[in-house]
């Protein structure tokens, strides 16, 4: 059968790649991408999925920003634009090698790329949270996007993520799910691009 990449919560990590303070004034559409960041963090949370946390050298870069709400997450400090040192590896071994990936953070054409590159060669299915995911260039956001795309991950959104983890309005925590979509995603600027495919 065809690989659709249909999301479940109880084979998945949720990965976030780099948030941190030093990056705010650069990265575009950061407060907005760290905030859909956020809610898929709380969700992963209300369902029971772990998330793996990384700081890029955070002695010259700063701590994960507050407003991610990443507290109680150990942050693994790195200088390689992949995600998947030692110690990542070590802790996804320990959640017994999740099947598949939900990526959030910066920066898309960097730390992103190179995590899903890595992710994909060992077999792990990726998704990719679009308006959860940028860099300082909305040029190299956008076009490392379709490069993601073309090597195998799939790209969804926030809201996407949400739903498809709960599958039905019966779900048990269905309602906590659902108040966190109360309010629509905030548009992170991709409509440009996808109207231009």
């Amino acid at each position: 059968m065809a690989n659709i990449g249909r999301l479940s919560g109880k084979d998945s990590v949720l990965l976030l790649c780099d948030m941190q303070e030093k990056f705010r004034p650069n990265i575009f559409q950061f407060t907005n991408i760290v905030s859909n960041a956020a809610r898929v963090l709380k969700a992963s949370r209300v369902l029971g999925i772990p998330a793996v946390l990384t700081e890029q050298y955070p002695k010259g870069l700063g701590p994960t920003v507050p407003e991610l709400g990443a507290e109680g997450l150990p942050a693994h400090a790195k200088t390689s634009f992949t995600m998947m040192v030692g110690e990542v590896k070590k802790q996804l071994e320990s959640l017994g090698n999740p099947k598949q990936a939900i990526l959030c953070g910066i920066e898309a054409h960097a730390c992103i790329a190179c995590t899903t590159y890595d992710l994909l060669e060992t077999g792990i299915e990726v998704h990719i949270v679009a308006d959860a995911v940028s860099s300082r260039s909305q040029t190299d956001r956008l076009f490392a996007l379709s490069r993601l795309k073309q090597s195998g991950a799939f790209l969804t959104t926030t809201e996407a993520v949400l739903l498809q983890l709960v599958q039905d309005a019966k779900h048990p925590n269905f309602k906590e799910i659902q108040a966190l979509l109360a309010h629509p995603s905030p548009d992170t600027g991709l409509l440009s691009f996808f109207s231009a495919l």
